[in-house]
């Protein structure tokens, strides 16, 4: 089960974000105790006056490679579990997180 959902205009991405993470990276998808998935990123900046929200939408727009202003926070902009919305082809913006994921293992957070 992916942490993305395709529409018309885009994916919708469920996100968890580990601010002041030492890196911007993709780590991978994990499963909530909820059993829902999300994308696991991390960001060096920190979680203040919208810093690591501003990395977040920064980072997926670079490994997706469309402009940052595609890129938008839905919900959860002072969490760490977010919901983001990228517009482009759902197609080629789903390959390309499967791609970004593929090599990092899945795990299930308790």
């Amino acid at each position: 089960m992916d942490p993305w959902r395709y529409s018309t205009e885009g994916i919708s991405v469920a996100l968890r974000v580990t601010p002041r993470g030492g890196r911007d990276d993709i780590d991978g998808i994990e499963m909530l105790a909820n059993g829902r998935p999300v994308l696991k990123v991390r960001v060096r900046a920190i979680a203040d006056g919208g810093e690591a929200n501003r990395a977040v939408t920064e980072l997926l727009a670079k490994v997706l490679g469309v402009p940052k202003a595609r890129v938008k926070i839905l919900s959860g902009m002072t969490s760490r579990l977010k919901q983001v919305a990228v517009d482009g082809d759902p197609k080629i913006l789903g390959e390309m997180l499967r791609e970004a994921t593929a090599d990092k293992p899945k795990k299930t957070k308790d």
